[in-house]
């Protein structure tokens, strides 16, 4: 079986075990994950928006679109990366996910990574970052590579942090200036 097939069956596996109900309702589609299944980047954010809610792909509304912006500055596009969420239902009036929602939806991502088994894991913000290193605090650890269970991890703010905060902008754009050289020299255990 193939990566795709893999990713498809755990998505359905998501959706045959109703997972999280309430947000299900109140969301209008599953947004699984996009991209490439064979990537060696994995960009994990929080959860659903509302333009994800709409398409049913992760990142592609404003702070999508700067992600886009960064991949380009490192000569990457969306194809060349895998793009998800921790929680795969957009939260209601885009709240933030709960602890229980973030806990049900970790076996399904920790899957996805297993399929796709990337060189690096970026996580996207500090809920994110927390789902696999719970003690440490996004402004003290982004852009230094942490490693747990095995795999590589390089916490960076979330996209949707620089819009809010301008003087994030620059921070984000340095720390993924390191992945390139991250990925050179990085394996996987």
């Amino acid at each position: 079986m193939n990566k795709q097939t893999q990713l498809d069956a755990i998505q359905q596996d998501i959706l045959d075990q109703n997972i999280c109900p309430e947000l299900a309702e109140s969301a209008t589609q599953l947004v699984f994950g996009d991209g490439n299944p064979e990537a060696k980047l994995v960009f994990i954010g929080e959860a659903p928006g509302k333009n994800e809610d709409k398409t049913g792909k992760p990142f592609v509304g404003a702070a999508g679109k700067f992600l886009n912006e960064m991949l380009d500055t490192i000569g990457l596009k969306r194809e060349d990366v895998y793009i998800t969420n921790i929680v795969k239902y957009r939260p209601p009036d885009n709240r933030d996910p709960l602890p229980v929602e973030k806990s049900a939806f970790m076996p399904f991502l920790e899957s996805q990574l297993e399929v796709i088994k990337p060189k690096l894991t970026i996580t996207l913000g500090r809920h994110s970052l927390n789902c696999f290193l719970p003690d440490l605090k996004i402004g003290e650890v982004h852009g230094q590579i942490q490693q747990f269970n095995g795999r590589m991890y390089l916490p960076l703010f979330h996209p949707a942090a620089a819009l809010y905060n301008g003087g994030l902008r620059q921070t984000l754009l340095d720390d993924f200036a390191l992945i390139p050289a991250l990925l050179k020299k990085t394996t996987v255990t």
